[in-house]
């Protein structure tokens, strides 16, 4: 028999790290430097954060513009960075729980090498809201959220302190796939694209994984018994199955919190789940245009993203083909992009591979 209040309390803890991962509705270069003589003759504009707004499919999207300190009439290189999945905001956060400011630490790690990063709330977080799919969001399905960030890329591109020739894109976790899918056709062509802990994987694989691979970790500390173990894994497998199939999703046989999870993920998020599903982002690699730089990195303590789930997608970007770095393996580094030891800032490995990254290719 399995004990149910066991496999409650075993499971419980499951199904919130899997949520985190995945949705519940997933030097740098610089200006040229002024002759020591002209420094102090040279006008120079301090740093600031604008808070911009656009509007696309009928929903005004709000995000914050962050500009460094520089001259007057210089042109600076810039980021749009895009958040994980789930309800993650402009700063990569997931209040009042999940609060680690990953998107906030990049665009500050980029300004202080002068790069213009812009930031905006998805659909469902922060200032934007569901906006036109209030009431209705079980239609909001994954190309909305790509046709948002394009939407960001081109105002990004259209700011007077921005050179449009070198415009990046960096996403974090989920956010790495809506970069490769905006880059792929990108208006102005982009300078770069930058995956940081990405999901390398269809969504639903990546989540039967992790689901797996915590149901190991749970009968390894004795909070469940390979009987149990077997049965929930069969439970999982065939509820992905019948996302995927379009069938209503059975999860009679799994513990309360893990049908919960199902249970959301074929209902109001369903539409959202069945079409980022759809996508492998290694096909999407492959159709970057020739030569666009690319960075793909990996933490050696990722939970979420382990670096061998990463090689399909490291190989079809070196044979898109694309430039360098490609995948750079960060020792020691979670999937928010910091030490353990040190979580408050953003790992020395994290910003090692941003500046490779951003000095690779400019003009």
């Amino acid at each position: 028999m399995i004990s149910l209040s066991r496999l409650r309390r075993a499971t419980r803890g499951i199904a919130w790290k899997v949520a985190i991962g995945t949705v519940t509705v997933g030097g740098i270069a610089v200006g040229a430097a002024l002759p020591a003589g002209a420094v102090h003759a040279t006008p120079v504009t301090p740093a600031a954060d604008r808070e911009i707004h656009f509007t696309v499919d009928g929903t005004i999207t709000y995000g914050t513009l962050h500009v460094p300190a520089h001259r007057r009439g210089q042109e600076m290189p810039a980021v749009l960075l895009l958040p994980g999945s789930g309800p993650t905001d402009r700063n990569g956060d997931q209040p009042p729980a999940l609060t680690p400011h990953t998107l906030a630490k990049l665009a500050d790690a980029l300004a202080s090498d002068g790069v213009v990063s812009l930031r905006f709330d998805k659909y469902g977080t922060g200032r934007t809201g569901l906006g036109a799919y209030a009431g209705k969001p079980e239609t909001i399905d994954y190309p909305a959220f790509v046709r948002q960030a394009d939407a960001a890329y081109r105002l990004l591109a259209g700011q007077p302190e921005v050179d449009r020739r070198a415009v990046r894109l960096i996403g974090h976790s989920e956010g790495a796939l809506t970069a490769l899918q905006v880059a792929v056709a990108a208006e102005p062509r982009t300078a770069g694209v930058g995956l940081l802990q990405p999901l390398a994987g269809r969504f639903l694989d990546v989540l039967a994984r992790q689901l797996h691979e915590q149901l190991a970790a749970a009968v390894a500390a004795g909070q469940l018994s390979r009987q149990e173990q077997r049965a929930i894994g069969r439970a999982v497998d065939r509820a992905v199955a019948d996302l995927r199939a379009h069938r209503p999703v059975d999860t009679s046989a799994m513990p309360p919190p893990l049908a919960d999870l199902f249970q959301s993920l074929g209902g109001t998020s369903r539409r959202y789940v069945e079409t980022i599903d759809a996508i492998s982002p290694a096909s999407v690699a492959y159709r970057l245009p020739s030569r666009t730089s690319a960075l793909l990195t990996c933490g050696t303590v990722d939970q979420q993203v382990p670096c061998h789930t990463t090689t399909s997608l490291a190989v079809a970007l070196r044979l898109a083909p694309t430039s360098g770095p490609g995948r750079i393996v960060l020792s020691g580094v979670a999937h928010d992009l910091t030490d353990p030891a040190d979580p408050e800032v953003l790992a020395p490995a994290t910003l090692d591979a941003l500046r490779q990254f951003m000095r690779y290719g400019a003009r």
